[in-house]
């Protein structure tokens, strides 16, 4: 723990000031901090008394600055059919297909608005950037619907462009409305990194490629997805090693497991992140590890679905890139980073006891751990000069820290629960007094419960099945 100062060389616009501490990154905290922030970046940090005249300035009123979260891995869309009864108590297998039918109604306002009240919901729970796995494509121009809302939000989004080809008819498990073929795939593919992509620093819309998964697209598309990433240096996304039911069925259909036939699609490189990689074996991992492959670590959504969880403590020792992902919003029913890094530090010490996991582990995790993930850990995920300035100054009411006097950082995950006092992404306050200073949100909101109940109409019986 450290308190030098780091000056600002230029004037600031907003400095949040008044914090109990500030958590720079995983080697440096500031007792009594500030941060300053200029033209979208953090451009000094320091202790009280230190602090440069501001344009504006925020309160941190004695509590903890942390860097804004990253979300690694999330469907956004599927907030339109959170918790639906049908599907609660399934299998991943059970759940997907009985949920394909509705998600084949979604068309660009649906997008729209289930991605704008997602990212108010990212916001509220202290994240500042997230990926979103949009794989379902009944209709043209659905992620540019996503990028439109992020863009007007002023939200950091790594749009990833996920795809279906093998339908209910071609062995898999879609029906057809919801899947494409590999040349609609590609052409689309190519189009939105043209349009939105942005390399430079500071972007806050990127685009990366992602088939939904090994048993959803064939083989060439899973090939040609890679070599189309690497021609255009954008990063690659899909979830893998999910279910026990992935190797039956990679076995049954490709004849490897699913991380072999990864690594012989030519997806075994450090450009590649994945979702959930609960199955790998030892010999798997490593490999994985050596090539640089991340992977976002979805506890909530994989303790729902009970299919148990990333070996995360052996994957860090490892040297992987290890992120914090939501997953669902459907099968996880949140878009709380905070939660998932709870629950991430919950589970990592139920797995590994009491010494396998600390607080600052699981916040780095969700914060620099998720940044490398993405490619990004030059710029997201710590408050060091230079970096973006996504913060976000945390709230936990007095009663749940009564007694909390030691550690700030335990006390934000072990007490609780703690919102987003205030969220900046980018040097704009987004979130304000807990609140998401979002204009048009109720507007958005009103659209939202209108799609939902048309989407769910019709596929619900009013009542669920007590086994599945």
């Amino acid at each position: 723990m450290t308190s030098a100062v780091d000056p600002p060389a230029t004037g600031t616009e907003l400095l949040v000031r008044g914090a109990e501490l500030v958590v720079v990154d995983g080697a440096r905290e500031i007792p009594g901090g500030w941060v300053a922030i200029s033209g979208g970046r953090v451009t000094g940090v320091g202790t009280a008394g230190t602090e440069p005249a501001a344009r504006t300035t925020v309160s941190a009123a004695g509590r903890l600055v942390t860097p804004g979260l990253v979300n690694t891995h999330h469907h956004i869309y599927q907030n339109l059919t959170r918790s639906y009864a049908p599907a609660v108590n399934g299998s991943l297998f059970d759940w997907l297909t009985t949920l394909y039918p509705l998600w084949a109604a979604l068309d660009e306002e649906a997008a729209y608005v289930s991605a704008y009240v997602g990212m108010a919901e990212l916001l509220m729970g202290g994240c500042t950037t997230s990926s979103d796995h949009l794989y379902v494509h009944p209709r043209p121009r659905l992620v540019d619907a996503e990028i439109r809302a992020a863009r007007d939000i002023g939200f950091r989004f790594h749009a990833t462009r996920g795809s279906m080809t093998r339908s209910v008819e071609d062995g898999g498990l879609p029906p057809s409305s919801v899947t494409q073929t590999e040349e609609e795939v590609l052409a689309d593919s190519e189009r939105l990194i043209k349009d939105h992509h942005d390399p430079e620093p500071g972007a806050l819309v990127r685009v990366a490629l992602a088939p939904c998964s090994p048993f959803s697209v064939t083989r060439k598309l899973m090939t040609a997805t890679a070599e189309l990433a690497e021609r255009y240096d954008v990063r690659l996304h899909t979830h893998l090693a999910e279910d026990r039911d992935e190797d039956t069925y990679c076995l049954e259909t490709y004849g490897c497991r699913p991380v072999e036939y990864f690594e012989e699609s030519g997806w075994m490189s450090d450009r590649t992140w994945v979702a959930h990689c609960i199955y790998p074996n030892d010999a798997e991992l490593r490999r994985l590890a050596d090539a640089g492959v991340g992977v976002a670590h979805c506890p909530s959504s994989n303790m729902l679905i009970g299919g148990g969880t990333a070996r995360v403590k052996e994957m860090r020792e490892l040297g992987m890139p290890v992120g914090i992902g939501c997953d669902g919003s459907a099968s996880t029913d949140h878009a709380s980073l905070w939660l998932e890094t709870r629950t991430a530090l919950l589970l990592g010490r139920y797995r590994g006891g009491p010494g396998a996991m600390t607080a600052r582990d699981a916040l780095d995790l969700a914060t620099r751990g998720s940044a490398r993930c993405l490619g990004r850990a030059d710029e997201l995920g710590h408050l060091r000069p230079g970096a973006c300035a996504d913060l976000v100054v945390w709230d936990l009411h007095e009663v749940a820290l009564a007694g909390a006097l030691s550690d700030p950082v335990e006390a934000w995950l072990r007490c609780g629960p703690a919102r987003a006092w205030t969220t900046v992404v980018g040097g704009r306050i987004l979130v304000d007094r807990g609140e998401p200073a979002l204009p048009g949100l109720a507007d958005v909101l009103r659209q939202h419960g209108r799609i939902a109940r048309g989407m769910q109409r019709g596929g619900w019986t009013g009542h669920a099945p007590r086994h599945r």
